[in-house]
């Protein structure tokens, strides 16, 4: 063919580099490994992950699936290279939706594309994947890392992640909800992982960087406290569900807040009264709301606003569930109880401490 031959081109030519994604395998093994649990101690780097149900302790389980992904907030990860904590939300969205079920998470997977896979980025992603799946009790089994040049710009990238869990069919929630019930909130983190793009939009037009102290968290800079991850929830509600009887229905305040999310878990007939002025507004909400001229049903339906699990429970239940929240280092807050209506499906009272 002589030395002017043109060279065939190759997937590395075409922006894929296939070593790359080997040796983010070879360095995520051992954070896979450390969320070993029963019923899923197999290692990754087969077509499919396994869990053994019964190894689980299970005698009559329903199994119960959910996914999820983070949302703009990974803009903000990107923009400035802080990734540790993405990957606990990503797992905090799944296995969140899960719990409220009466479910108890099981194994996680997650699926990483981006445009150049950068393996130090998707370890530190896997790292906090990891995290979060040790903190739910999850075992991380498998995932997908999928690079495509021409799809995602510069240093862009998206998650997205799936879980699985179970429960006794016996256990499942809701059940039983009726007017009387009492409602409780556990407390948000921050704004977890809905909002980012209004987020995003006040930041931009308040001309902040996010280096800058942020407003509302002055010891922090704007990112740090912007990136604040996604509570977990499953450990506390498990313990509830394991101690105490009266635990009707639970609901994860994400997108669409108070006004989508509680009513789901309503019976027809039923609406949840709550208290505004209960609602323990965190102070990034507040910044938000003052900085963006953000109304307050608009902040109720986008944000979750201080509350990021709505527990419905019976309310001759109520004082020892308190009490075993508790004494799992919650601090619950009475927001209101269930009530009788054919019209709203969420009759608030009171306002936000915005």
């Amino acid at each position: 063919m002589g030395d002017n031959a043109k060279t065939g081109l190759t997937y590395a030519d075409a922006g894929v580099d296939i070593d790359a994604g080997n040796d983010l395998v070879q360095r995520i093994k051992p954070l896979v490994r450390a969320t070993r649990r029963p019923g899923a101690d197999a290692e990754i780097g087969g077509f499919g992950g396994l869990f053994d149900l019964k190894a689980a302790g299970f005698r009559d389980p329903i199994l119960v699936a959910a996914n999820d992904g983070v949302g703009s907030k990974v803009k903000i990860a990107i923009e400035t290279g802080r990734h540790a904590t993405i990957g606990i939300d990503l797992v905090a969205m799944c296995v969140n939706d899960l719990i409220v079920q009466g479910a108890e998470p099981l194994f996680f997977l997650d699926y990483f594309a981006s445009g150049r896979l950068d393996t130090d980025v998707g370890v530190a992603l896997v790292e906090g994947i990891a995290a979060g799946c040790r903190e739910a009790g999850a075992a991380l089994i498998g995932g997908e890392t999928a690079e495509m040049p021409g799809l995602y710009a510069g240093k862009d990238y998206d998650l997205a992640g799936f879980s699985v869990g179970a429960a006794e069919r016996d256990a499942l929630l809701p059940r039983g909800v009726a007017a009387g019930d009492v409602i409780l909130g556990l407390r948000a983190s921050g704004v977890h992982s809905n909002g980012y793009s209004l987020v995003r939009r006040i930041v931009a037009d308040a001309g902040l960087e996010w280096t800058a102290p942020a407003p509302f968290a002055p010891e922090m800079d704007l990112a740090d406290a912007l990136l604040v991850p996604t509570r977990i929830y499953v450990k506390t509600v498990l313990r509830v569900l394991r101690e105490q009887t009266g635990l009707k229905a639970l609901a994860h305040i994400t997108g669409g807040g108070f006004p989508e999310n509680i009513p789901r878990v309503l019976p027809k007939g039923c609406a949840a009264a709550i208290d505004l002025g209960a609602v323990p507004v965190l102070p990034v909400f507040r910044w938000l709301a003052k900085q963006g001229g953000v109304a307050e049903a608009e902040m109720l339906r986008t944000f979750n606003c201080g509350i990021g699990m709505i527990l419905v429970v019976a309310a001759e239940s109520a004082e020892a569930i308190e009490a075993t929240l508790r004494d799992a280092g919650e601090a619950p807050v009475h927001l209101g109880a269930i009530v009788t209506s054919e019209g709203p499906t969420t009759i608030f009272s009171g306002r936000l401490d915005l």
